[in-house]
């Protein structure tokens, strides 16, 4: 079944017109034949709006108690019980009461939608999900009902309903949107001149970077030329904290500044593990920026903002956007932030935005555990600690205070054993358990500078000293290894948790599972290889990266998944704790690669399916579409046999009229057959050359009457580059078509007109025309729309002509024709040596 398709009225304010203008359309509808009912229509007592709904059908709404009130929501089971061509769907944001089928309306049109039923909506601006922190700090109101920006971007027609602010509360003042006593409050607060302005400019930039999408998506489809201009690709630094939904929806405004934009939110866990991010926050976050239509990694990385920026530069962002830290301020000391170390190393080639929130400057929510993995610098610092601080102490000792005492001392050198073993573990601390017990021995045991000890007093002091030592050493240590490990666990834990909720729903390719490894690990190409047996070489099934490798031998990580299939990484070497994820990958991956080729058995077996079809309406045809032109011709010539009847001339001229006229459909019918056969099998092979239009156009009209055709092909038009005969047997089909469809006197207009690189032939007729959802289905082979009559042709003419049409890498198209009838839309390449001169837009502009 058919998906419905989804128009929406945008308003760029309340009371613009856009449940009217709907309405409108519902009648124009109405007026065309068009089974188009009121699924949901508000209209607030507006008297317009309610006189629109006259003489529309509208379906009982459903009614629902909640709170000792009753209220009415659409009836979803009634409006796919009734199933209209079109249904009008009020209030897109909408949340539905209680009780009801789906808690948004949205979602109710997602039912409609995928029921084959077209829906009309309307929903304003500021109800945008990405648009409600900038529409609260214009306006002073949070919109509490919003609908996903990615629902209104997948409708299929979007239309703006604008009014310039003046007009607007012209028609406020004039009690037309509200009742008379709520008029003066909505002027002097919502409907003031500057939040309608700013309303109509979030409108008016958020509608033009839709249009921009259409016009990139028409240019390419025309190739009319490449599109200049560089693509904004966001980077949302993520921590966690509840501050990333400001980031993200201040992402998804940048990025709709651009065309095209993308927004990419990533959040980036230290390589030991350890977060202080709230699992459950990430979950809303990576929810909200997919419904904003943006994506969400998980990178794990030795350094925030090494790894931040080197992920930015791996998707070739543009900007990198970060929330001001949350840090106090006396944690600066510490260093500078990740903020700031990203903009001062980003570069020119990025831009940086640090966003303010109301989270800055307050704290972090929870702690921040420390990387059970010392970095070099806490290394560093615990040998000289461990080192260099018994040495600097004994200094002290002697020279400032060299009367405090041997347990006092003692106590001093044990100090700095405990700070060695907290900053570099455990190593450091018996380095420095080691030099403080012989320090102690020289320069504060009896006698002094010697290691004899007198009394045995002191040998038993050092001895607990150097005990008590090691035992605080190997305790951290033990702690330290201990954290790494849980926190080592729990990363694992998350990242195969979120590799399996992909894989199991579908939601990943090969390579985007291959990226993904690429990225968590950070390495240079990942690539899944596989052979049939030990003694075949290896194939790549997938790979992402630059230069990846094409044995295991050559791969700097190799994981083997069974006996004949490896998972290949270039880079860097990984530690061993690292392949046990790796391996969870490897296996993931040969899922997705079986699943892959499942589903390409599925397609094999769906194109088997449609050929049995297109057999059976072979055979269909053959024996009805056939038969018929051999039946008249013979018994045409059965009749001129006979001897019991004597024709005359005119009798019989008629007879071998029929008889031609039988043989020419035969011939017809046989080669759209062939034709099609050609086209299956792809052995249609086009030999491309410059041709003028002039001598194929002409040609391609013998098959039908000379006064059923007006031909308007410009001189001045450019050679294009097609097949003579391919192009003259898909206009002759055209024209065949549009010619048995037209109502008698009606002429079928052939014209032609350049466009930019291309050469569009329009074919016009004035017969009944074909609705949308059928304009695709014409094409098709076997497919006669209507009440075509049995022995009209077999339903071939229109795929023959978009196959050889395709062929010449051309396009055709079916539009409706202004006033009634159908136009198909035949387009093609103009020469390469003899394109069309461009006219200086600027030239032109400025005479």
């Amino acid at each position: 079944m058919a998906r419905g398709k989804l128009r929406i009225y945008l308003g760029a304010a309340p009371g613009v017109g856009k449940t009217y203008a709907m309405l409108s359309e519902a009648h124009r509808r109405i007026e065309r034949g068009t089974d188009c009912v009121v699924a949901f229509v508000e209209h607030h007592r507006r008297p317009r709006t309610e006189v629109m709904l006259h003489g529309l059908e509208e379906i009982p709404r459903k009614e629902l108690a909640y709170r000792d009130s009753v209220f009415t929501e659409m009836d979803v089971d009634a409006v796919l019980a009734r199933r209209p061509q079109v249904a009008l769907v009020d209030e897109l944001a909408h949340t539905n009461i209680p009780g009801s089928r789906n808690t948004k309306r949205w979602q109710d049109v997602e039912e409609l939608l995928a029921a084959g039923i077209d829906v009309i909506s309307t929903v304003n601006i500021q109800h945008l999900e990405s648009l409600g922190d900038v529409v609260e700090s214009i306006t002073g109101v949070r919109q509490r009902e919003t609908v996903p920006d990615e629902v209104v971007r997948r409708a299929d027609q979007i239309e703006l309903v604008d009014m310039s602010p003046p007009a607007l509360r012209r028609r406020m003042a004039h009690g037309n949107i509200y009742k008379p006593d709520k008029v003066d409050a909505a002027l002097s607060n919502y409907f003031r001149p500057g939040n309608l302005t700013a309303l109509r400019e979030l409108a008016l930039l958020w509608v033009a970077d839709r249009v921009d999408a259409y016009l990139t998506e028409y240019r390419s489809e025309h190739q009319v030329s490449t599109i200049w201009g560089s693509r904004e690709r966001i980077v949302v630094g993520l921590t966690g904290g509840p501050e990333g939904r400001t980031l993200i929806r201040r992402a998804a405004r940048l990025a709709e500044k651009g065309a095209g934009g993308e927004v990419l939110a990533v959040y980036i866990s230290r390589s030991d593990g350890l977060t202080s991010a709230s699992p459950k926050e990430l979950a809303v976050q990576r929810t909200l920026v997919e419904d904003l239509g943006g994506t969400f990694h998980h990178v794990v990385g030795e350094d925030i903002p090494v790894a931040l920026l080197d992920f930015s530069r791996g998707v070739n962002a543009t900007q990198i956007v970060l929330g001001v830290s949350r840090r106090k301020g006396w944690q600066y000391v510490f260093g500078p932030g990740v903020g700031a170390t990203v903009a001062r190393d980003s570069g020119p080639d990025l831009d940086v935005h640090l966003i303010t929130h109301d989270e800055a400057g307050k704290g972090r929510g929870l702690p921040v555990n420390r990387g059970a993995r010392l970095g070099r610098s806490r290394v560093i610092w615990g040998w000289l600690v461990g080192l260099g601080g018994p040495v600097l102490l004994t200094w002290l000792l002697r020279g400032v205070a060299p009367d405090v005492g041997l347990a006092n001392d003692m106590l001093l050198f044990l100090t700095l054993t405990v700070a060695a073993a907290l900053l570099g573990g455990l190593f450091p601390a018996l380095a420095s358990a080691a030099a403080g017990s012989l320090l102690l021995n020289w320069y504060f045991t009896p006698p002094v500078h010697t290691f004899t000890i007198a009394d045995p007093k002191n040998i038993v002091a050092i001895v607990i000293f150097v005990g008590v030592a090691v035992s605080v050493a190997s305790v951290v240590d033990l702690a330290a290894r201990r954290t790494h490990q849980a926190a080592r666990l729990r990363a694992e834990s998350e990242i195969l948790s979120f590799l399996a909720g992909n894989v199991l729903r579908g939601e990943t390719s090969l390579e985007e599972l291959l990226e993904r490894v690429r990225e968590t690990f950070g390495m240079e190409s990942v690539a899944l290889l596989e052979r049939a047996s030990e003694v075949l070489p290896w194939t790549c099934a997938g790979s992402v990266g630059t230069r990846p490798c094409a044995v295991p031998d050559d791969a700097d990580v190799d994981v083997p998944v069974g006996d004949h299939m490896a998972l290949a990484l270039t880079g860097r070497v990984l530690p061993a704790e690292d392949r046990r994820v790796l391996a969870a990958f490897a296996a993931q991956a040969v899922v997705v690669l079986d699943r892959r080729r499942l589903q390409e058995e599925a397609d094999r077996s769906r194109a088997l399916a449609e050929g049995n079809r297109i057999r059976t309406a072979l055979l269909a045809a053959v024996s009805h579409d056939l038969r018929t032109p051999l039946a008249g011709i013979k018994a045409a010539v059965t009749s001129l046999r006979s001897d019991d009847v004597e024709w005359s001339q005119e009798d019989q001229a008629e007879l071998l009229e029929s008889i031609e006229e039988g043989a020419d459909r035969l011939d017809n019918l046989v080669g759209n057959l062939l034709d099609m056969s050609r086209l299956q099998t792809g052995t249609v092979t086009p030999i491309i050359r410059e041709t003028d239009l002039d001598e194929v156009i002409p040609m391609a009209l013998g098959g039908v009457p000379e006064d059923s055709v007006d031909l308007d092909i410009p001189e001045t038009l450019p050679m294009v580059a097609v097949d003579r005969g391919l192009l003259e047997r898909a206009v002759a089909n055209i024209v065949e078509n549009a010619v048995k469809y037209s109502p008698p006197g009606e002429t079928v207009l052939v014209s032609a007109s350049a466009l930019a690189d291309r050469v569009e032939v329009r074919v016009v007729d004035r017969g009944p025309g074909v609705p949308d959802e059928a304009k695709d289905r014409i094409f098709e082979p076997f497919q006669r729309y209507g009440d075509s009559p049995r022995g009209a042709g077999v339903g071939l003419g229109l795929a023959v002509a978009r196959g050889f049409t395709e062929a010449m890498a051309g396009t055709i198209h079916a539009e409706d024709t202004p006033g009634g009838g159908l136009t198909m839309v035949l387009s093609v390449s103009t020469a390469p040596q003899r394109r069309p001169e461009q006219p200086d837009v600027s030239a032109t502009a400025t005479s």
